[in-house]
């Protein structure tokens, strides 16, 4: 296998067609090729020097993961620039220059170099695949072999837009309460380790019995300065060994994922969320042209739920032989009937791209709905769960003290 050459920042100064003076930032594997780059855009290169890189990474842009929104950004921008009528190599200098992101950048600019150098977008987009699913890679591919390359990256980018919105909705919903329990539980800590010892020794000094809910007050408390290094570390190896599980153990992820749909309200919303991405990633690609049962297939991997990903396999193996999608679909169990219905509608009218677009906009807008409800209705649950634990722990510290008080 070829070492792969890493590229470089440039900084250049040149003129374009008008003699005007212009500059600005290139990647690439030296400046002769930087040069070559840019005479093809039309500027005429008059300084080529290499960036200055900052001391120790101090002072200068630092690289950050790349995340999906990244991905959505950039499949947006490009959809944009080609379709303002802006060629495909310039597109990734324009776009580039646009991105906070350092890694971003140089991955776009990594793109950029394969396709000058001969290659297609797709296969371009097909070399970074930890990057751009196959889904992505082949509408792309599909809008080069059609010609029509600036109406699939705007399918594309609307696809991931929306794909991105409904994972922002559901993390949205997980966040709030997990974030607040996690603090509870470290407030509780603090309060056993630190506040109840002091209560702890001025109880001694009253020679007469605690109440009962504090003595499990107290108890509680020695437990907590004893083991809560352990408890935390046991905690530490749980959530390390869960993410590891998650991303190693394909039969931990599947159950897992299994078990989620289980969970009351939860549940309820990654069903929707399934229904959604389902609808909308078949909707996109049969409108792309791209034929059923490889749109099935592409969809598969992008439901995001194992229970749904067999559901669509099994949706494409009964479609590849002759039945109609509605059956398929209906037989599986597993999607509301109105989907079915619509789907029906769909092929009966020779529209299903247009009614499976209908629906996934009715279940995004209803998983949207479903979250302002779950937060709306945990803010009070969790404010009295609170409300218990940290008034629990408080009230059963000054129940001695004020059975004093009534004695006196």
């Amino acid at each position: 296998m070829a070492k792969q050459i890493k590229n470089s920042s440039f900084t250049w100064e040149g003129t374009n067609r008008r003699g005007q003076t212009i500059k600005g930032e290139m990647s690439g594997q030296n400046a002769a090729i930087v040069k070559a780059q840019l005479r093809k855009q039309g500027v005429n290169p008059l300084k080529v020097r290499k960036a200055a890189q900052p001391l120790f990474g101090i002072g200068g842009p630092k690289k950050k993961k790349i995340q999906s929104s990244d991905i959505t950004f950039f499949t947006r921008q490009m959809a944009t620039m080609i379709k303002a009528g802006v060629p495909l190599v310039q597109s990734f200098d324009i776009v580039a220059d646009g991105m906070d992101n350092v890694s971003m950048k140089e991955l776009v600019y990594t793109i950029r170099d394969s396709v000058s150098a001969g290659n297609d977008f797709a296969s371009a987009l097909k070399q970074h695949p930890e990057y751009f699913d196959d889904l992505t890679c082949n509408l792309v591919e599909s809008g080069e072999q059609a010609g029509a390359l600036e109406s699939m990256l705007d399918k594309v980018a609307v696809y991931k837009e929306k794909t991105e919105s409904l994972k922002k909705k559901i993390k949205k919903a997980l966040m709030y309460p997990a974030v607040t329990l996690a603090i509870a539980f470290i407030v509780t800590i603090i309060l056993l380790v630190k506040v109840v010892p002091t209560f702890q020794e001025m109880f001694n000094n009253f020679g007469a019995e605690l109440p009962a809910p504090t003595q499990f007050v107290v108890y509680l408390s020695v437990l907590a300065q004893t083991y809560w290094l352990h408890a935390f570390g046991i905690l530490a190896v749980i959530g390390v060994g869960f993410t590891q599980g998650l991303k190693r153990s394909p039969a931990f992820r599947d159950a897992f994922e299994k078990f989620t749909l289980q969970v009351p309200v939860f549940g309820d919303l990654i069903r929707k969320a399934a229904v959604a991405r389902y609808a909308r990633v078949l909707s996109t690609t049969f409108a792309a042209g791209v034929p059923l049962v490889e749109a099935l297939e592409s969809v598969s991997g992008a439901v995001g739920n194992v229970v749904y990903r067999e559901a669509v396999l099994k949706i494409r193996d009964e479609v590849s032989s002759g039945q109609q999608m509605h059956f398929a679909m209906k037989s599986t169990g597993v999607f509301p009937n109105m989907v079915v219905q619509m789907t029906s509608i769909g092929e009966e009218s020779g529209a299903l791209d247009a009614m499976l677009d209908k629906a996934a906009t009715y279940f995004e807008e209803d998983v949207d709905a479903t979250v302002d409800g779950m937060t709306a209705m945990l803010e009070p649950m969790v404010m009295a769960f609170l409300g218990i634990v940290i008034g629990g722990l408080i009230i059963a510290m000054y129940l001695p003290i004020f059975q004093m008080g009534d004695v006196v």
